[in-house]
């Protein structure tokens, strides 16, 4: 592979000031033209060391409008980096729609590292390449561009270039790291190349640059870059096609009538006033002792609340955080997104609040969204919401084998008690701001929300964050099951 560039190309400078003015121009016509449509684009720069990434970046910094453009460097991952599951730094740094982010460093970089110096096997590199391509795959479908750039030196060119940049910065030895990745260029060329291959897709190719001679290697890039762009400024919506999405099976025509997970749900189920505060008092009891043991062990957990209009999401997470202490958890409870959310991947407002390690988030309302209030509203069409089921267990997966516990809960209860809570909540003066038009409008649709519900469960519903539908026509049952749940997971999850 890597042959192919190192055929010793070369532009002079002649050709280097001929063309730059134009590359730079176009450059930034296309810039204008993506932050009009509202096209995220993610420039991702890896390659061998020496090959003058750090250079290409501040060209690259240089020919755009930097107004729009974030440059984030991943080098040694923090304390808090290391505590969230791997994808979580590089979630947060994102660009919103219609910007520019470029990668020094990026998903890629830790894997062939730690392959190389053997830290991981090649089943487990394999599998850090799928799951990468499922992160680019999900991220081109929301509409983003991405540009990977790798820059390749000969090992006698590399060799020399790092003579020169001794010479150049009189240093007296090389750079720690550089010196031992020099030192390992054979096995980083071997691993680097299958990394290349496995990820190499036609939606989001590797371009591969020979960076032997500066002015060549920069051309190429300006060049590389304004066809990249064009290329998806004229594929339009056809990015979003997938022609891998599984469509649903239509149901058998004799299937008239739907029955879902939530009929089999026994509502009758009661406690009383006396076994309520006796149980109550024992796991909460039980979840404050179990929450520290966690953050002793730094085993993060959370917890996901969905339901009905009514429910009593809100009333089940105030007897949670009743039992933990204040500085161990936190409530993030989801909204309409705002416009900083909408510029985004709709899982980046949930990433950036996963908790790190030894600590609790609950979440009112959640990513569950998406298949949900999204489908039922029409907010996503079928497309995007039928593959948020897929991106939603990958997520979840993510913060399962960084050693999260999750938890989550649909809380059910029939009709009939959703509407007599909706009058009392019209009556109480202090319950008022708790009913709006949207909660009238919502229950109008119950039955669509029925069928996504089953949906959702069934396809979401995975042994490492199995959902639990909890009876909740009764208050106090529910919360007691809520806080069992909560304590029995934990009490696995630490033996």
């Amino acid at each position: 592979m890597f042959e192919a560039v190192e055929l010793g190309r070369k532009a002079s400078k002649s050709a280097y000031k001929k063309q730059e003015p134009e590359i730079r121009t176009q450059l930034l016509e296309v810039q204008g033209l993506l932050k009009e449509k509202n096209i995220p684009v993610i420039i991702i720069i890896s390659g061998v060391e020496g090959a003058g990434k750090g250079e290409v970046v501040n060209r690259i910094n240089e020919w755009l409008d930097t107004r729009d453009i974030q440059t984030h460097a991943f080098w040694d991952e923090t304390d808090e980096e290391l505590e969230r599951p791997r994808f979580w730094r590089f979630w947060r740094k994102l660009p919103p729609r219609g910007n520019i982010g470029i990668m020094f460093g990026s998903w890629y970089t830790r894997p062939i590292i730690d392959r190389v110096f053997e830290k991981i096997t090649d089943a487990d590199l394999d599998t850090e390449m799928t799951r990468i391509v499922e992160l680019e795959q999900m991220l081109i479908r929301d509409d983003a561009l991405i540009v990977k750039f790798w820059f390749h030196l000969s090992k006698d060119s590399q060799a020399e270039r790092l003579r020169e940049d001794d010479k150049k910065f009189k240093r007296k030895k090389k750079h720690s790291l550089e010196k031992q990745f020099a030192a390992h260029y054979d096995a980083f060329a071997k691993v680097s190349e299958g990394a290349i291959r496995n990820t190499d897709t036609g939606k989001s190719p590797w371009y591969l640059i020979e960076a032997t001679d500066r002015n060549y290697r920069d051309l190429t890039v300006g060049r590389t870059l304004i066809d990249a762009i064009r290329q998806r400024l004229r594929n339009g919506e056809s990015n979003n096609s997938d022609s891998g999405i599984t469509h649903r099976p239509l149901p058998p025509e004799e299937a008239t009538a739907t029955v879902t997970i939530l009929d089999h749900v026994d509502l009758s189920q009661t406690l009383s006033a006396k076994e309520y505060k006796q149980q109550l008092e024992k796991y909460q009891n039980r979840l404050r002792q179990l929450t520290w043991n966690a953050r002793l062990r730094k085993r993060s957990s959370v917890a996901v609340f969905e339901g009905w209009d009514a429910a009593g999401k809100g009333g089940a997470i105030r007897r949670i955080t009743a039992s933990i202490d204040a500085r161990l958890y936190r409530t993030i409870s989801v909204a309409a997104p705002t416009d900083e959310e909408l510029a985004q991947h709709y899982l980046w407002r949930f990433w950036r609040h996963i908790p790190q390690a030894g600590y609790v988030t609950l979440y009112d309302r959640s990513w569950y969204g998406r298949v949900l209030v999204e489908r039922v509203e029409g907010f996503a069409n079928e497309q995007e919401w039928m593959r948020s089921y897929q991106e939603i267990n990958d997520f979840e997966e993510q913060m399962y084998s960084h050693g999260t516990v999750i938890n989550k809960f649909w809380i059910h209860l029939s009709k009939d008690e959703q509407l007599k809570r909706f009058k009392e909540r019209e009556k109480v003066a202090w319950k008022q701001y708790k009913i709006t038009d949207e909660d009238w409008r919502n229950r109008e649709k119950w039955d669509d929300y029925k069928e996504a519900v089953n949906e959702m469960v069934t396809r979401t519903s995975m042994a490492n964050a199995r959902w639990h539908i909890i009876p909740g026509n009764d208050k106090k049952f529910a919360r007691i099951e809520i806080l069992k749940k909560l304590c029995q997971a934990l009490e696995e999850a630490l033996d």
